[in-house]
């Protein structure tokens, strides 16, 4: 099979524990890349996170954040965006309000939460976070006016965690109500929102569109349920083994896991 493009997906997948990228892993990548494969980093991740992984890898191709909801090329250029209206916004908030879920929400750069979560401002601002050096944005609100009044702000996916199983199956029963939206998730302790006619694996068909290539020509590896949409699509779609199970019985291959340069193994067996 001629693969001309890999979406790869990072948390679970390209990254390991430690949030970083192997030196294996990182060679195979440039090999992969020399030979005019296309690698697309495809994310749930905010754009401006996604981008500095692609730009310090030196990939030099597309990339795909917030689950589907941004793309953009090597030069920063918005190539596709559909944004969560705000009407839907609004139904979201209030839903997450009333089950006294946490949530936070994305735009390109920034994340806005009305809560201060130590665990999460952590996660992005510390020196030791997961986004060290990305220049990721935090903005505290106190009022959902200070959101929903503003014309210069694209949401384009809204993240909700918490520890209680039931209180999330409640949060997606209700939010799936809203007819305009879909829903995934990239961890068990988390809820996904975009709006309707986003996944990453809608984000991969139009970038395929665009280059004249067939899914055929596309090899997908992911971890878990927002994952789904792009393994289904892609000519070979890979489940990491540290991977949800649902992801592995849809995936034609299941790869090690990422502890174990899954992402590197699968490039070598289907493409090097």
């Amino acid at each position: 099979m001629d693969i001309k493009l890999i979406a790869i997906d990072m948390d679970g997948t390209l990254l390991n524990s430690e949030n970083e990228i192997t030196n294996n892993t990182r060679q195979i990548l440039k090999e992969a890349k020399e030979k005019g494969v296309n690698i697309v980093l495809t994310t749930g991740r905010v754009m401006k996170s996604a981008f500095y992984y692609s730009k310090n890898l030196g990939l030099e191709s597309y990339v795909v954040a917030c689950n589907g909801g941004i793309i953009m090329d090597k030069q920063s250029n918005v190539l596709f965006k559909k944004p969560i209206p705000k009407d839907e916004i609004i139904k979201i908030m209030e839903i997450g309000k009333e089950l006294s879920v946490y949530f936070h929400f994305y735009n390109e750069d920034t994340f806005f939460t009305n809560q201060y979560v130590k665990e999460v401002y952590e996660y992005y601002l510390s020196s030791q976070g997961k986004f060290t050096g990305q220049n990721i944005g935090v903005e505290l609100y106190k009022n959902e006016s200070e959101i929903i009044d503003r014309n210069d702000l694209n949401i384009y996916k809204f993240l909700f965690i918490d520890q209680d199983d039931k209180k999330l199956r409640e949060l997606r029963n209700r939010l799936s109500e809203i007819t305009d939206i879909s829903l995934s998730s990239s961890l068990e302790n988390n809820v996904e929102v975009m709006t309707k006619g986003v996944s990453k694996g809608i984000a991969i068909e139009l970038l395929c569109d665009k280059l004249g290539i067939t899914k055929e020509n596309v090899m997908a590896i992911g971890d878990n349920e927002n994952d789904l949409s792009m393994i289904d699509f892609a000519g070979i779609g890979v489940a990491m083994g540290n991977g949800s199970q649902r992801l592995k019985d849809s995936a034609d291959f299941v790869a090690p896991s990422n502890e174990e340069d899954g992402v590197a193994y699968s490039i070598q067996k289907f493409i090097l």
